[in-house]
């Protein structure tokens, strides 16, 4: 029976295969020096991207890729980083020993503090990358803090009461101070247990007991002198009734004076109203009858000047209606035969041609001859024309 020879791998090709591969894992790892391609940063993130060595942008969350020499980008948690710290041996100012525990919130810098991240990366790169070493480092400057605020206070300013709630607000302050130079901010802090040492609790509790003693006695001291107090209020209280009732008789009769005396201004008040309205009257009525009288007078000054005026009128309507009878007298007077035949004229112009005219002598009675049938006038009443002389 003849035996096949298997086939054996050349070493070569062993060697050319780990050179390959030796040779893709260098250019992968000098790739990633190159570029980096669709680096996605978280919401809860700020991205750091670095050209050569040197920050070249800060940026908030997306989606970043670059290319270049020495490219790289890193994020940093912008995420609550809790931590909490406790120290058993803590001395307050008065010598007492007490325990504290701490807690609070580390936040790194944001967006918004772009220029603190540029500043302090080269220092503290570690506490924005690392949880643990923020952590570690804030523990530190808390117990420092509790350290400071405990020992500037004395006991009772550390554990009762209100004093608790300043001894957590100056650890708060105190932290944030120290872990400002790192860049970082620390709130939410708690002071959520203060532990005693069994000897300081004992010697606690002896106060306790000792003050729970006083306060007992000064208590009972209390209630008896309250009970004094309380039948002295009594009495002094009878007496105030009684006081009281005396000054309200007193002031009951003030203000019933007072209230008389108020009802005599009123009906003084009222008097002198009436009497002032009625004087308002007398003189209303006075200015009235003077009125009337002024207007009365002015009245007959007005039909005076109105009759005055008329009369002036009559005068000189009457001297219009004389100046022609006037004129008539003055030319009769320069011209006498004038003057006669106008007599002659109206003479004649007063007898008609059917009146009759008997001249008789003086004494006689004339003989009336009526006209009539066959009756022939005995006188001539024609009138004789005559051509009167200029």
């Amino acid at each position: 029976m003849q035996n096949v020879k298997q086939p054996s791998v050349p070493l070569r090709a062993i060697l050319i295969a780990a050179g390959a591969f030796i040779l893709v894992m260098m250019v992968l790892s000098f790739s990633s020096q190159l570029m980096y391609f669709l680096e996605r940063v978280e919401e809860s993130e700020v991205g750091v991207r670095f050209s050569g060595g040197r920050i070249k942008d800060i940026v908030g969350p997306g989606v970043y890729s670059d290319f270049g020499l020495f490219v790289e980008i890193k994020r940093v948690s912008s995420q609550a980083v809790a931590f909490s710290v406790s120290d058993e041996e803590l001395i307050t100012r008065d010598k007492q020993r007490i325990g504290l525990t701490v807690t609070g919130d580390i936040f790194r810098p944001g967006l918004e503090n772009a220029d603190i991240l540029r500043r302090l990366w080269a220092e503290y790169n570690n506490l924005y990358l690392s949880d643990d070493a923020a952590r570690t480092r804030i523990e530190d400057r808390a117990r420092q803090a509790m350290k400071v605020c405990v020992g500037n206070r004395g006991f009772d300013d550390n554990v009762i009461g209100s004093g608790r709630d300043d001894l957590r607000e100056c650890i708060d302050n105190e932290l944030n101070k120290l872990a400002d130079n790192f860049g970082l901010t620390v709130d939410n802090v708690a002071v959520p247990e203060v532990t005693l040492s069994p000897d300081v609790q004992a010697r606690l509790d002896e106060i306790v007991g000792s003050r729970l003693a006083t306060e007992l006695a000064a208590q009972d001291e209390l209630r008896a002198r309250a009970q004094a107090q309380a039948e002295q209020a009594r009495q002094e209280g009878e007496i105030r009734v009684q006081q009281s009732r005396i000054q309200e008789e007193s002031r009951g009769q003030r203000i019933l004076a007072e209230l008389e005396e108020q009802k005599i201004i009123a009906q003084r008040a009222v008097i002198e109203a009436e009497r002032a309205n009625e004087l308002a009257r007398v003189e209303a009525q006075r200015a009235i009858i003077e009125a009337e009288k002024q207007n009365e007078l002015l009245a007959a000054q007005r039909d005076l000047e109105i009759e005055t005026a008329r009369a002036l009128a009559a005068a000189e309507r009457a001297k219009a209606e004389l100046a022609t009878q006037l004129a008539l007298a003055e030319m009769f007077a320069s011209n006498p035969a004038y003057l006669q035949l106008q007599m002659v004229q109206a003479n004649a112009s007063a007898i008609r041609p059917s009146d009759k005219i008997i001249f008789t002598p003086e004494g006689l009675v004339p003989t009336l001859v009526m006209p009539g049938p066959g009756i022939v006038p005995t006188v001539n009443t024609t009138p004789v024309t005559t051509t009167a002389q200029p």
